[in-house]
């Protein structure tokens, strides 16, 4: 058992006969009263995204996960196809599993988190950020560099990102995969 003062980020409870993670937590107090913890929850099984509040204090279920190291093998209709880097065994899961796998390139590493008592996936997450190529965009005016402005542009993966208008086909630029945001250009 655990309480609400172990609440972290990527952190599986059990909520309402079903196994949650936590995406992001908010500890705060009001007043003179008892604090209170809000966390948004997503879903093992549906893969919605929730958001419930806990008194300060108040116990909760962690549920025990294992994390595999999966090579990404390419994508299949309605789904991935991974491999096991220790047995090298392979799987097939749904879309609904992966936040973002429009940014998995293949060979690329990910973590697959098992619920340790009945050996089932719980879900899959990829690295915070990758680095891709840019395989079209407009190109940019010799010295658009001072404004923010941003221009579309297509990666390696087929994904669609907003890029500074300096950035030109055929760049490396790092992408977090939790927003999709661009972050820096990449030197080659």
């Amino acid at each position: 058992m655990a309480t609400t003062a172990d609440i972290r980020n990527g952190l599986c409870i059990e909520l309402n006969n079903d196994i949650f993670r936590v995406i992001d937590f908010s500890k705060f107090q009001v007043g003179r009263g008892s604090g209170k913890v809000w966390t948004k929850l997503k879903s093992s099984t549906s893969g919605k995204v929730i958001e419930h509040t806990f008194q300060s204090g108040h116990t909760i279920n962690e549920v025990r996960v294992e994390r595999r190291k999966f090579q990404y093998l390419y994508k299949e209709d309605g789904g991935f196809a991974l491999m096991n880097q220790e047995t090298f065994d392979q799987i097939s899961i749904g879309d609904d599993m992966i936040d973002n796998g429009q940014f998995l390139k293949e060979g690329d590493l990910v973590d697959v988190l098992y619920h340790s008592a009945n050996d089932s996936i719980l879900s899959v997450e990829i690295p915070q950020t990758v680095v891709l190529q840019i395989t079209y965009t407009e190109p940019g005016l010799r010295g658009d560099t001072a404004t923010n402005t941003l221009k579309p542009a297509t990666v390696e993966t087929g994904a669609e990102v907003r890029v500074p208008l300096f950035c030109d086909q055929g760049d490396l630029i790092k992408i977090d995969t939790s927003t999709g945001e661009y972050m820096e250009r990449v030197k080659k």
